[in-house]
């Protein structure tokens, strides 16, 4: 258990902040404004047009809300206005959940593939005949099994798709998921069950708030409680975790307000600067574009020695760290291409992406090591999940 580790929720001028904070350092952070479409929502969407030249087909949640379906997600589509086969055609109405968000010039992402997620397990429909239990990767294979084996989670397994999510390997009995896998797939079958009986942009589920969600996704021996200054996501937590051991505080002291006592503007400030100081003296320059986004490695005021591929290599592990530490504070995805400071020695250059790789597996969300470019550029990637912080933080969402 992380001693020093909290996770902070309050608000900051117009955005509601998640933070999880170990010592002086950001780990995650999550903003958004108060909206009425986010991800996990389920809806009765129309067809309203289907784009072969992209196969997508674009559809409506109400109000012209559009959004983006790819059509390989079509076959399984569970229509509600007429007798499905397989196909979808404009004027459909069909079951879908928002997915992704939308992203600079990009529609939301929904999908036919329905899930419910809670802090140990998702349940969802099933997207093959198959009936296995998908246990996270970065749990040990004595956890995977012990969960694979579950008989209660086998059942559910029979209906619906069944993912153990790493906070289970946190349990030391399985009650807990058992309990949370059975309550998410009633849920979902209610849900099933109402879709036909209802119209066409109805929403049939609200997802949970953003900062259970981001509760969810951080490992919980990063933190040891939750604080927060607002009654009502107090209360909230307290209907979510009330009966878990999770410590959860609201903070009531009116002359020293939390954003104050965490220096939250000022981390927040150091997290959207391009530059970011090493304790060595070097520093990296982060610069997001439209395509990719660089990250550069620079000496800056460390001094070399008489070593100096040596220095070069501590100075790299260094920014590896830093580097890891930024791609999920600020939530970085897509390519992202790093110009490490050169190296002589190919054995130190392969020992250096070894030792990155390790970095991002330790990452919740999938993020992999690709290769070295032939200009010497280590290129990573990272799933997109949400909007980096930086937009989440300039836009209203």
């Amino acid at each position: 258990m992380c001693k020093d580790g909290k996770i902070l929720i309050l608000k900051l001028h117009d955005k509601l902040l998640s933070l999880l904070l170990s010592g002086n350092q950001i780990l995650a952070a999550h903003a958004r404004h108060d909206k009425t479409i986010a991800v996990g929502d389920i809806y009765i969407g129309k067809v309203q047009n289907i784009s072969r030249n992209i196969n997508a087909a674009f559809i409506d949640l109400g109000d012209k809300y559009l959004t983006f379906l790819p059509m390989a997600d079509a076959a399984g589509a569970f229509v509600v206005n007429r007798r499905p086969d397989g196909t979808l055609k404009p004027g459909d109405e069909i079951l879908v959940q928002v997915a992704k968000e939308p992203m600079k010039t990009k529609l939301a992402g929904v999908t036919t593939r329905i899930s419910l997620s809670g802090r140990y397990a998702v349940i969802g429909t099933r997207c093959s005949g198959k009936n296995t239990i998908q246990v996270s990767s970065k749990l040990s294979k004595k956890l995977q099994n012990r969960f694979r084996s579950q008989e209660a989670l086998q059942t559910l397994s029979e209906r619906y798709q069944v993912i153990v999510r790493t906070n289970a390997g946190t349990l030391t009995e399985d009650a807990p998921l058992l309990a949370e896998a059975k309550k998410l797939a009633e849920t979902l079958t209610h849900i099933l069950e109402i879709a036909d009986k209802r119209t066409c942009y109805s929403c049939l589920y609200r997802s949970q708030p953003d900062y259970i969600t981001f509760i969810q996704n951080a490992y919980r021996s990063e933190y040891d409680e939750i604080v927060t200054d607002l009654p009502d996501v107090y209360e909230t937590l307290q209907e979510f975790y009330g009966d878990t051991d999770l410590p959860i505080r609201l903070y009531t002291d009116s002359r020293l307000p939390l954003y104050k006592l965490y220096s939250v503007e000022m981390r927040i400030q150091e997290l959207l600067n391009k530059k970011v100081w090493l304790k060595s003296g070097g520093y990296l320059v982060v610069e997001p574009t439209e395509a990719l986004i660089s990250i550069d490695v620079n000496t800056g005021k460390c001094e070399t020695g008489q070593n100096q591929e040596e220095t070069f290599m501590k100075i790299n592990r260094e920014a590896a760290d830093m580097i890891a530490q930024q791609m999920r504070a600020r939530n970085l995805s897509g390519m992202i291409l790093v110009d490490f400071i050169n190296l002589e020695q190919k054995e130190h250059e392969m020992q250096l992406m070894e030792y990155m790789r390790k970095l991002l597996r330790l990452d919740p969300v999938t993020a992999n090591v690709v290769d070295m470019t032939g200009l010497g550029l280590m290129e990573l990637t990272r799933k997109k999940v949400d909007p980096s912080f930086a937009e989440q933080m300039r836009k209203d969402n």
